[in-house]
């Protein structure tokens, strides 16, 4: 993954993030709160030797007082040096729960040993600092009495008293959040960047330019009535969604095609991608800026185009193929009279030889000749072959993509479907957009604000259609732009 992928997942799961990291933080002001305070107090022991006072002696004294003194810290958390100090204190503790408690340090190359108690209580924490290292002395005391007088060479000096702590060292209640944030950051980091590694659905632009190399040529915005009306340049002409389609139209008239006839086959990799409202749309579109356009329902085995459009759909395709009626007698005209549809008549038992016939070839260069653009709208690539084999008849394949609905195979399995059989695949366009996001199919990159074209509270516009349709819109890449 490069930078930019790892902003866009920053952005995308940035609700993560934030809800774990106050989680994070919850999780540490509450094992603050919930955790005893501890408070810990030291006191400081010196360690000398009795010497005759020569030079001599005195080395000799510090360098035996120095390596003595790892012995003598190492005795503190020992019975010998604790029982004293739990009955001294009246403590209900064994040696080794004291133990626990006390923790001894002799720092390098010095003769000081700092003894240190932690407690619940401050009384208790400093008292005991101060009865261990009393007993340390008397224990010294004893184990290194030596010779005729029973007297040690050896004495400790408490040089500092442990006093009552005034605050507790534990727990750090600013060290405990700061942690809790981190933590709680980096678990929604990972878990941000995990999710994103482990979705295999087409979400973006980019998610499609990994797969294929074909153009996108379109970005139809969601709009959650669609299915209440799907005709949605008719509906509302001045919705962000119908200036999707136009802007599609747009790209579509500057397809490079090797001057070919614009025929192209509208499929999907699978259903419910939002094919058919997009090939019936687009015709809309295409008429409204004044060329002669036929939409076909190649769909012989759930048409909806007819329904959409409101026409009768009894009779149509099929009955031109099988010779049972003549082109020009099922064609019905739609709007101005620039586009005529062609619904797909009574469902077949044999979809896909009627579709790969030669009568089906005949019928699209013959439509080629009377009309400037050819919309099929064709069955799914993967559960049938239908759109396949009437695409590689026609100048070429434009693929709807559901966006956060189709699967990646599901994308890549359907532009091999159509590379196999020698079709070219002239562009992608990716429906149910969102239009904000990370993964929005921008607007401000084609310079439109959410509320361009639509009136404003005075009653004037915000922009003619004339405008919109006039305005010059930036090409995805590899759309390249023709003279016509």
């Amino acid at each position: 993954m490069e930078l930019r992928d790892y902003i866009t997942v920053l952005r995308k799961g940035w609700v993560l993030i934030l809800v774990l990291a106050l989680v994070g933080v919850a999780a540490a002001a509450a094992y603050s709160i919930v955790k005893k305070p501890v408070f810990s107090a030291s006191a400081q022991v010196f360690v000398s030797t009795q010497s005759s006072g020569s030079v001599t002696d005195l080395v000799q004294g510090s360098t035996f007082t120095q390596q003595r003194v790892t012995t003598y810290a190492n005795l503190v958390t020992t019975p010998i040096v604790l029982l004293p100090v739990a009955t001294s204190l009246k403590l209900n503790l064994t040696a080794a729960q004291l133990a626990a408690m006390v923790s001894a340090d002799a720092p390098l190359n010095t003769t000081l040993i700092q003894i240190t108690a932690t407690s619940t209580n401050a009384v208790e924490a400093a008292n005991i600092a101060n009865a261990t290292s009393q007993s340390l002395t008397n224990v010294v005391q004893q184990i290194e009495a030596t010779g005729a007088t029973d007297t040690s060479q050896v004495k400790l000096t408490r040089v500092q008293e442990a006093q009552v702590p005034s605050a507790p060292v534990s727990p750090k209640v600013p060290l405990n959040v700061i942690l809790g944030l981190l933590v709680g950051l980096a678990l929604g980091v990972g878990i941000a960047v995990l999710r994103e590694a482990l979705d295999n659905r087409v979400r973006n632009e980019a998610d499609v330019e990994r797969i294929t190399d074909a153009p996108i040529v379109g970005g139809i915005a969601y709009d959650s009535k669609a299915s209440t009306r799907p005709l949605i340049v008719q509906a509302d002409p001045r919705s962000p969604r119908s200036e999707s389609f136009r802007t599609l139209r747009t790209n579509l008239q500057f397809l490079d095609i090797e001057g070919k006839a614009r025929s192209f086959v509208v499929t999907s990799s699978v259903q419910s991608e939002g094919k058919s409202t997009t090939v019936a749309n687009l015709a809309i579109t295409l008429e409204n800026a004044g060329y002669r356009v036929i939409v076909i329902d190649a769909d012989l085995r759930r048409p909806k185009l007819a329904t959409y459009m409101g026409l009768e759909g009894a009779v149509g395709l099929t009955d031109v193929l099988i010779g049972r009626a003549e082109l020009q007698d099922v064609v019905q005209p739609w709007g101005r009279g620039s586009l005529h549809v062609l619904p797909a008549g009574q469902i077949p038992p044999n979809p896909s030889e009627l579709l790969g016939s030669r009568q089906m070839q005949n019928l699209i260069q013959q439509l080629e000749q009377q009309y400037e653009y050819v919309l099929f709208d064709a069955p799914p690539l993967l559960p049938v072959t239908d759109a396949a084999i009437l695409a590689k008849s026609a100048s070429g394949a434009i693929v709807v993509v559901a966006a956060a609905r189709t699967l990646k195979n599901q994308l890549s399995g359907a532009v091999a479907t159509l590379e196999n059989v020698g079709a070219p695949v002239s562009g992608i366009v990716l429906t149910m957009m969102p239009t904000k996001g990370p993964d929005a199919y921008g607007y401000g990159r084609y310079g439109y604000a959410s509320g361009y074209g639509v009136p404003d509270d005075k009653g004037g516009d915000k922009g003619s259609d004339n405008e919109r349709d006039t305005e010059p819109v930036a090409l995805p890449v590899g759309v390249r732009r023709t003279s016509r």
